[in-house]
């Protein structure tokens, strides 16, 4: 029997306490796991699980009952935030993520700025804090993770991306002043799914990328609004996973800077090097979900005991996982992780 519940298990590794052995998640958000293996398993599919609380609370149970992830993850993609702030949104298929289909603004310089109570308003927003409000009282030990989409993806979201790069540089005010606007609503729908029960908030910002942005837009920008996000959510007495894709070598020592309660980081960065350089990181990672999708179970679970050997605080995998992952080789790693 298991010294810890999962819920517990979790917030005791986030709390820099002891365990008997890493918790295994995948948060949800850009890290969704309702694969299609899960979904035609259970009936349970999406996108209509995009727009049915009911629906998503039992799509987020099945990926938990059937991969062995410790966890509920909602949403099931990255779109919300740009949703609630005007973005046209493709809600995809069975085999496809949400995607956006057009951003509302030209320029950061055109940007129009909703009202707070936008977020509270908005339907998919409800849907997803009904569901998160129903798992939390069904399943009280299993932890549910509420995910944000970063502040640079969803500002990057709203404003065409290309432009939106450009004028980080360009138009520097009008940019800080469209980041502290879209921080601002991420805040408050970490408040809404906190209050709804959400254990703890993940957020994902795959456009905040070293490669992408170089070390000093991604300290100016990325950081310094991940961390606004972060600390109002560490005031709502909640913590906070933050997920940096890409390979971080150029920015590390900002990463180390980013306040968040973990760091999960794809799977071309060596978290073993990274805990030594940084012994204060809690660190979540990073199997391969080219792997998970495309290797043999024998190879997952080579991966898996590895990152384990390597003393990983939180195994999980390394970015957004494919829809078309098989099952077994996801269960061959939680097994892996759990002893069994």
């Amino acid at each position: 029997m298991d010294a810890f519940s999962p819920k517990e298990r979790l917030l005791r590794v986030l709390n820099k306490q002891e365990v008997e052995r890493p918790p295994v998640i995948c948060p949800g958000g850009m890290m969704n796991s309702a694969i299609v293996d899960v979904m035609n398993k259970t009936g349970h599919t999406l996108p209509a699980g995009h727009h049915d609380a009911t629906l998503m609370a039992e799509l987020a149970h099945d990926v938990h009952e059937n991969t062995g992830f410790e966890n509920f993850g909602i949403p099931f993609c990255m779109t919300v935030e740009a949703e609630v702030l005007g973005s046209e949104i493709n809600y995809g298929s069975l085999k496809c993520e949400p995607k956006i289909e057009k951003e509302v603004f030209p320029s950061v310089s055109t940007v129009e700025f909703k009202d707070i109570s936008a977020m509270g308003k908005n339907a998919r927003v409800n849907t997803i804090i009904q569901a998160t409000y129903a798992l939390a009282q069904k399943y009280p030990d299993v932890p549910v993770i509420g995910n944000l989409t970063g502040p640079i993806s969803t500002a990057a979201s709203l404003v065409d991306p290309m432009r939106f790069l450009r004028e980080l540089r360009k138009d520097p005010a009008n940019a800080h002043k469209v980041v502290d606007y879209v921080s601002n609503h991420l805040i408050e729908l970490a408040r809404l799914m906190i209050d709804n029960g959400a254990t703890l908030i993940s957020i994902a910002d795959p456009t905040a990328t070293g490669e992408i942005l170089g070390p000093k837009i991604f300290n100016d920008f990325a950081v310094r609004n991940i961390n606004k996000v972060v600390e109002a959510i560490h005031a709502m007495n909640t913590h906070v996973i933050v997920h940096i894709c890409g390979n971080v070598n150029a920015v590390k020592a900002h990463v180390a800077e980013i306040k968040s309660d973990a760091i999960s980081t794809d799977a071309m960065v060596n978290l073993k090097t990274l805990k030594e350089e940084y012994p204060g990181l809690t660190t979540m990672g990073n199997l391969s979900t080219f792997l998970l999708e495309l290797g043999e179970e024998k190879t997952v679970v080579r991966h898996a005991e590895r990152l384990i050997n390597d003393g990983i605080n939180i195994i999980a995998p390394a970015c957004g996982l494919g829809t078309a992952t098989p099952l077994k080789n996801i269960v061959s790693m939680t097994q892996t992780v759990k002893g069994n």
